[in-house]
């Protein structure tokens, strides 16, 4: 084969081309941290953030699939992590703080979560010791999802697993934890997951001004997980990313060891869904393996999908579309929500594989792109 004939790399998308430009990330600033908080009630601005924390996931996603090739049906596992490591840490200190699950505990004779209490459990685990310590649980849950994603991801790429089966092993694993999580009930709260706390470090989260702050902390979080997957993108390690995306064999002639590189870019996407789970948790006050499982991870894939694959902003966009979209049809189609948010997807799928972003793009597109003067004489003269 010659130097001529061969196909040549598809060189990285540039990040946000189109999609309003380089302008969208400050729009997407401007929509979270003024608009929103201006226009909504205290209510609708607590659905907003739980929507947010759910686009971390999606946010992770455009990075594996959009840009690595690599299709997690598993994200849910990662969320789910993040999710019951602070739901343990907030548990912890809902029962020593003297709350209802403490005097409940105090009347058993322990100083147990209430959970452990009802299921005849008589010590705290060993590995829920560490989470009464605030200074803990935050690094558990930015380094442990994101350890455990690269391990396991690592031994799969090597052994060059295809990217069809990767997306079954994923998941089986959140199938899996799923089963664990309810069939341990005395120890992880089973099927009605952890609940019943209402303060973080101290901090009363049932008022309405710390549900706005927190809210805003969600925001400023997401953001900076933006900034980090552009920033990702636009380097060296991007480039090489999406050579390894279009021709894995090329780049591994060049020296390069791929699973390394989507190891790693996985293993960024799991602490992403990490910290979305926890502001989840956070924000909602519950974690449950409902948010684990097989469902809420292919939904991931569909906010990613439906905010366009290729677009860090268009997932967050995704995930608040869907998201508010299920509310919706809920509240006021109460029979036929669950249609509804089937035809959207259908419709996505079917005439916009590139989300919203992809949709975006080819419209700027044709009011920009400048139409030659001399067009007409130049088709003219071919004819001739």
């Amino acid at each position: 084969m010659t130097t001529a004939s061969r196909t040549p790399l598809a060189p990285p998308p540039a990040v946000e081309k189109g999609f309003l430009g380089r302008y969208s990330f400050v729009i997407l600033a401007v929509l979270l941290l003024l608009v929103l908080p201006l226009s909504l009630n205290i209510f609708r601005l607590g659905l907003a953030a739980k929507f947010l924390s759910l686009s971390f996931c999606a946010v992770g996603i455009v990075l594996t699939w959009g840009y690595g090739g690599i299709l997690s049906l598993g994200q849910g596992l990662f969320f789910g992590l993040g999710s019951y490591m602070m739901a343990m840490f907030l548990k912890l200190e809902s029962t020593s703080s003297g709350s209802s699950a403490q005097a409940l505990s105090s009347f058993f004779g322990s100083n147990l979560p209430d959970f452990m209490t009802w299921n005849s459990v008589e010590e705290l685990p060993w590995w829920w010791e560490p989470f009464n310590h605030l200074g803990f649980t935050i690094p558990a849950i930015l380094f442990l999802p994101a350890l455990l994603a690269f391990v396991l991801s690592y031994a799969n790429f090597r052994r060059r697993i295809g990217e069809v089966y990767f997306s079954i092993v994923t998941l089986a694993l959140s199938a899996i934890l799923a089963i664990v999580i309810i069939g341990q009930q005395g120890v992880t709260g089973g099927v009605n997951g952890i609940n019943d706390f209402s303060t973080f470090a101290g901090i009363n989260l049932d008022e309405d001004k710390v549900k706005v702050g927190m809210y805003y902390v969600t925001c400023v979080l997401l953001l900076v997980c933006v900034l980090v997957g552009g920033f990702i993108l636009r380097s060296r390690l991007g480039k090489v990313l999406v050579a390894i995306r279009d021709r894995e064999d090329r780049v591994r002639f060049s020296g390069y060891d791929p699973a390394m590189f989507k190891a790693f870019i996985f293993a960024v996407a799991a602490l992403f869904s990490s910290m979305g789970g926890a502001m989840f948790t956070l924000q909602v006050g519950l974690a449950s393996p409902s948010l684990v499982g097989i469902v809420p991870s292919v939904e991931m894939v569909i906010y990613a999908a439906v905010g366009g694959r290729l677009s860090l902003v268009g997932a967050v966009y995704g995930a608040v579309l869907v998201g508010s979209a299920k509310t919706f049809f809920s509240e006021n189609f109460v029979e036929y929500w669950m249609y509804f948010i089937g035809l959207l997807f259908v419709v996505i799928v079917m005439f916009l594989p590139d989300g919203l972003a992809g949709l975006l793009d080819k419209l700027t597109a044709r009011k920009t792109t400048p139409v030659p003067a001399d067009a007409g004489a130049a088709t003219a003269g071919a004819a001739k």
